[in-house]
């Protein structure tokens, strides 16, 4: 297995991911996505290399997923719509996944009400152990991964602030919960079932 510092370009990116959905279920391929996009500049960004990268992320994020997920992204509440993202950004990175379903689940079970910077790097070195290219990455990567995990937690969530990284309850919904066991999604599942 190997892991992927991808996650830098963004965190969930909310409102840019509901954007790309909604031209995935109006049938657009990645290239038409990339496209419209720049176009339209929907996700409104300065930068066309930022509304690019971000595109990117989004779109292999959400390739493969089912449509109802899309769906869900697109027309869902708030909580439904992040709870989906996170869901997705589980699934495209193993980063995210086993962060969660090691350490912030280990932390439940343990009654440690927060995170540290500590437990991030104690499990980046297990990563390392498993996959020694991460070990050719600078610092600064090291950092950004971090900083957009926890980025990600604080959006989804599960801690209450990037500052604080206090855990709070977490309460998966049950729409989404039968959408991943229908579609099989074990491995995401387990994730964010550990955490309620």
């Amino acid at each position: 297995m190997s892991f992927n510092g991808e996650i830098v370009a963004g965190s969930l990116l909310i409102r840019e991911s509901r954007s790309v959905a909604e031209l995935l279920l109006l049938g657009l391929d990645p290239k038409g996505v990339h496209e419209r996009v720049s176009a339209d500049n929907s996700l409104q960004k300065r930068s066309p290399a930022t509304a690019r990268r971000q595109t990117n992320l989004i779109l292999a994020r959400l390739q493969g997923l089912d449509k109802r997920f899309l769906t869900m992204i697109v027309s869902g509440s708030q909580e439904l719509t992040t709870q989906a993202l996170f869901a997705a950004a589980i699934k495209h990175n193993r980063f995210l996944g086993d962060f969660v379903g090691k350490v912030v689940c280990a932390h439940w079970r343990t009654y440690k009400p927060a995170l540290t910077k500590l437990d991030w790097n104690s499990f980046f070195e297990e990563c390392a152990a498993i996959d020694p290219e991460i070990t050719k990455w600078t610092e600064t990567t090291h950092a950004k991964i971090r900083q957009v995990v926890f980025r990600i937690l604080a959006e989804a969530n599960v801690i209450e602030s990037t500052r604080s990284l206090r855990l709070i309850p977490f309460s998966l919904l049950p729409e989404l919960k039968r959408l991943l066991r229908d579609n099989d999604e074990w491995y995401v599942l387990r994730c964010l079932e550990a955490l309620s």
